[in-house]
């Protein structure tokens, strides 16, 4: 099973991805923002990154940049519900960036344990810290 890094600003919202992916058979670290979420990769590393795309301190496509600068290799999934007014919906931005796949919010556990068996099934490169 993975290592996995959860970065959302919504600590419920973590605290769900982690037990639903600790059931799943995968170790979970969390991070409340981009800036947190580097500082825990580069600490820990990661098989993959679960990041949210709109959260204070550093947002998610500003994380995606950054990792993909820095860990060309790693392994991202973005999850958005869209912005405040559920609007603006920047998934295929996150994409387009370097995120494998995304999610929409809400999404069942389900979703979320297949999404990440797949990701982690595909080729990619080592991780720091690990």
């Amino acid at each position: 099973m993975g290592r996995i890094l959860v970065i959302d600003d919504d600590q419920q919202l973590r605290d769900v991805m982690s037990r639903v992916l600790q059931r799943a058979g995968h170790t979970v670290f969390e991070a409340e923002n981009g800036r947190a979420g580097m500082r825990s990769y580069r600490e820990h590393g990661a098989d993959l990154i679960i990041t949210d795309i709109f959260m204070p301190e550093r947002d998610g496509l500003e994380t995606i940049l950054q990792l993909r600068r820095e860990f060309p290799g790693v392994k991202i999934v973005a999850v958005s519900g869209g912005d405040r007014t559920g609007r603006i919906d920047l998934r295929e931005e996150a994409r387009l960036f370097g995120a494998l796949r995304t999610l929409h919010k809400p999404f069942a556990p389900g979703e979320l344990v297949q999404v990440v068996a797949e990701v982690l099934e595909e080729p990619g490169s080592p991780t720091p810290g690990a």
